[in-house]
């Protein structure tokens, strides 16, 4: 958005941080996530991230239009069962970017993780690189937390471990911002600053409504929300 048995476990120390599955830091920032594993799913919720086939959410800001869909559609990686999120994203009516992102839930926690995406970058209406792609469990990379089912505030995580592709990191600033969007006003919502090592200078904001999800994203807007029986 932009899982073989203990993970890591001859290199991983475990602690337990909160509500979050046991985990290790590097740096201030949780990198890698023990789970068990028949603890994964990929359907379910938490309060500020819906993997529920059907449900869409619309942004717009700009000129730009970012449609995120859960897909009636699923893909294993790296052992894992993961629900398919398709973002779609357009800029003055083109297309720009088509990204399936792979996401799985904790049954006991409600964590959201992050197994990677298949990015496809347009130009012209073509497909020009696939820059950003990643999966975990190929080529060192691992899967990151997207969502922890209980925020913490001043949590910090990383979203992504693929080294040299993908590090983004977020820290949990706030958990009470009132956002006011086209699709209407959303109170106690989570704002959440992205960051990266391969981005120094670049931060990012987004901000999660309870059951919503994401709201805004930058100059992004929620304008819609779609609830619809997935297609058989």
């Amino acid at each position: 958005m932009r899982m073989r048995g203990l993970l890591w476990l001859s290199m991983i120390i475990v602690v337990g941080i909160g509500a979050f599955a046991a985990c290790v830091r590097s740096g201030d920032w949780t990198s890698a996530f023990v789970v068990e594993p028949d603890e994964l799913v990929s359907v379910g919720r938490n309060p500020y991230f819906i993997l529920e086939p059907g449900y869409t959410l619309v942004l717009e800001g700009e000129g730009g239009q970012l449609t995120i869909t859960v897909l009636n559609e699923t893909k294993k990686v790296d052992g894992v069962e993961t629900r398919v999120v398709e973002e779609r994203e357009t800029k003055g009516g083109q297309l720009t970017e088509i990204a399936r992102n792979y996401f799985a839930i904790s049954k006991r926690t409600n964590d959201v993780f992050y197994f990677g995406e298949d990015v496809d970058m347009y130009k012209n209406g073509k497909v020009v690189n696939h820059d950003g792609t990643w999966l975990s469990g190929v080529n060192g990379s691992k899967f990151g937390l997207m969502m922890p089912g209980r925020v913490l505030l001043h949590a910090k995580y990383y979203q992504e471990v693929a080294p040299k592709i993908a590090m983004d990191r977020a820290t949990i600033v706030s958990v009470t911002e009132t956002v006011t969007t086209p699709a209407g006003e959303f109170k106690n919502c989570v704002k959440v600053e992205e960051t990266s090592p391969l981005a120094r200078f670049t931060t990012e904001y987004k901000y999660y409504a309870p059951g919503v999800g994401m709201v805004s994203d930058g100059t992004m807007k929620l304008v819609k929300i779609v609830k619809r029986e997935p297609k058989r």
